[in-house]
């Protein structure tokens, strides 16, 4: 070839518009996966949530100040709806229950008081204090400043339970509508979470 002659450059070659087109399909279908993908986690941790809530652990509110001192208003807890699957009530125990059909109040939901009286035993209130079986309960959750008032001699029926509010002047319980049936009973309540600063177990 002579070298002074002019040399014939070939044209460009034109980009192939496939590779676009590829990428423009695996943009929706990546967004669509995603989309998918949080639609099952979301889901999933409702569910969770959910099952947890029906069957190991609910959260609730004190809504008033029967519980007082252990519990004041505004105070939140968890209850442990699996403890009586496991164990039997304890005299002691901290409970929520439904509301019994000796509570006239359409308003109320659940309540929380604490186990005195197991089935079988006699309940009273004789000169500031709780006999149990004709014995003193030693109790240190009372409200010092809340005296109890005496009332007479309370067997408790087989399957149900004495409750009452630590506050016990200031307190609608067991004293008022009677004791509750073990069928009532929603869980122990165990922890308080709420507030913060006041975080302890029951």
């Amino acid at each position: 070839m002579d070298p002074s002659s002019p040399r014939t450059v070939p044209p460009p070659e034109r980009p192939s518009a496939q590779p676009p087109a590829q990428e423009s399909e695996a943009a929706p279908r990546s967004s669509v996966r995603s989309a998918v993908e949080w639609v099952v986690i979301v889901v999933a941790a409702l569910l969770a949530a959910l099952l947890i809530k029906t069957f190991l652990l609910q959260a609730f509110y004190i809504p008033s100040d029967s519980m007082n001192p252990t519990l004041v208003q505004r105070d939140r807890v968890l209850v442990n709806k699996l403890s009586y699957h496991f164990h039997d009530v304890h005299r002691g125990d901290i409970i929520v229950f439904k509301r019994p059909p000796g509570e006239d109040d359409p308003t109320i939901k659940d309540l929380i008081k604490r186990v005195i009286g197991l089935p079988g035993d006699t309940i009273e209130g004789r000169d500031g204090q709780i006999l149990v079986d004709g014995r003193a309960l030693k109790e240190s959750y009372t409200a010092k400043n809340s005296p109890l008032i005496d009332f007479t001699p309370r067997q408790v029926p087989a399957g149900h339970f004495f409750v009452m509010g630590d506050n016990r002047g200031n307190s609608k319980d067991s004293r008022v509508f009677g004791p509750i049936s073990k069928s009532l009973i929603v869980g122990r309540a165990f922890v308080r979470v709420w507030p913060l600063s006041k975080i302890s177990l029951l």
